[in-house]
């Protein structure tokens, strides 16, 4: 990655941030001599791992706990953002999947995802682009997902926002070329978090895919970026595949295979 002038510190930060993959991008980007910002929702899980960080690295970290599926706490971010040091790395990561029909389930948690997996990582990519195109350095990672390819029943707000995800990514580094600012949308398949946990589904793997680490998912990532790769970055010579394959399939197959699954 693009180092800014030796004088200034870099800083990264991370939604999203307290497990899984949000967790491996902040040991990466501390590993990497960057300070950290990081965000999520358990206070007490963000000091234990600054802490931890902190100690390892020799980083400076900052936990800034705040639930991004709330307007409020999403102006609280972009205020911090917009006031404090310019960013290096923003990675935007926080999100969660709910299961059952649209028809059947509540509306509460279907906005609280758009909010999370929409809104706040247009509001606060938007709050760190005038310091990174004024310094012409910066990343933006937008963590999305193998479902921003398909549409599944049950799943139809998820799917829709990761497409969502992609779509903003590919404009946004369309609009951001020349600038020095990399965007990337990135694109894990079946990794090893807590998300279905915290849904209350069991892990499983569909049509023989293979789980991965959230290690890997992050190293692959920041390998890409350093590459200049491309703005879609899919880890996994399989899921690359699969992803090639989808882009062809006829739309009633994938409703087939989807009601299947």
């Amino acid at each position: 990655m693009t180092a800014p002038e030796s004088s200034v510190r870099r800083l990264a930060l991370v939604t999203g941030a307290s497990a899984g993959i949000g967790r491996a991008f902040g040991e990466r980007l501390a590993g990497r001599g960057h300070d950290l910002v990081i965000v999520g929702r358990d206070a007490s899980r963000l000091d234990a791992l600054a802490r931890e960080l902190g100690a390892r690295h020799g980083v400076a970290i900052e936990a800034f706990p705040a639930d991004l599926s709330r307007d409020e706490e999403i102006g609280r971010l972009v205020d911090r953002v917009a006031s404090g040091p310019p960013l290096a790395v923003l990675v935007n990561n926080a999100g969660f999947g709910t299961k059952g029909r649209l028809v059947d389930t509540a509306p509460g948690p279907q906005a609280a995802m758009l909010h999370l997996h929409a809104l706040a990582p247009m509001r606060v990519t938007q709050a760190a682009l005038p310091a990174m195109v004024a310094r012409r350095s910066g990343a933006i990672i937008n963590v999305s997902s193998l479902a921003a390819f398909v549409f599944s029943p049950g799943s139809v707000n998820y799917c829709a926002t990761k497409a969502y995800l992609n779509v903003f990514s590919e404009g946004l580094a369309a609009e951001l070329r020349g600038t020095g600012v990399r965007v990337q949308a990135l694109c894990p398949g079946f990794t090893h978090t807590e998300f279905h946990q915290r849904m209350g589904v069991a892990k499983r793997s569909t049509y023989g895919a293979r789980w991965l680490s959230a290690e890997y998912v992050v190293d692959r990532s920041l390998a890409s970026l350093d590459r200049g790769g491309p703005v879609v970055c899919v880890p996994g010579a399989r899921y690359r595949l699969a992803v090639a394959g989808l882009k062809l399939a006829p739309r009633r197959l994938l409703e087939y295979l989807t009601r299947r699954r």
